[in-house]
């Protein structure tokens, strides 16, 4: 066996742990970005503890074929990268999502998440999504307000008397 085939082996085993770890993949083209634009998404996938690759298209269809994903083969032609979300579900998908809307072309292609392929619309409504924190802001905004609301009145009619 070469080392080149050796090789290439050990990166699709590497691409397989990957995509079973993460929690969401987002597959993306990449061809707009600038070097800056780069290093700066890297960074910020690094701080949300997801991870931003460029493998090639071959391996990485490879390893998808070999999880049980089929049909990528259109959709994995060009220049792609694929973001990995390992401890937040919503951040790769944010990430990019932000990314594709700050002035730069950075088209989403498609995803996978809960095991499954979506589509790229798909992935921009789970980056839509308000963090887990905004969410149980909310929660208890919702809980509190009929107590609110209750003591309100009950004072009100209190003063009155």
């Amino acid at each position: 066996m070469s080392a080149n085939l050796k090789a290439k082996q050990e990166l699709v085993e590497e691409i397989k742990q990957k995509l079973q770890k993460a929690k969401t993949v987002v597959f993306v083209d990449y061809r707009g970005l600038t070097v800056a634009q780069d290093t700066k998404l890297r960074a910020d996938f690094r701080k949300s503890g997801a991870e931003y690759k460029v493998y090639k298209n071959r391996l990485v269809l490879r390893a998808l074929n070999e999880l049980g994903y089929t049909g990528c083969e259109s959709q994995l032609e060009g220049t792609n990268a694929v973001a990995f979300g390992y401890d937040d579900e919503l951040a790769p998908a944010k990430l990019v999502f932000n990314m594709s809307s700050d002035k730069c072309e950075f088209p989403i292609k498609f995803g996978i998440y809960n095991n499954s392929l979506v589509d790229a619309e798909a992935v921009k409504k789970l980056a839509k999504i308000p963090s887990r924190e905004v969410l149980l802001a909310q929660l208890v905004g919702m809980l509190s307000s009929p107590m609110r609301g209750l003591a309100v009145c009950l004072k009100a009619i209190a003063d009155k008397k």
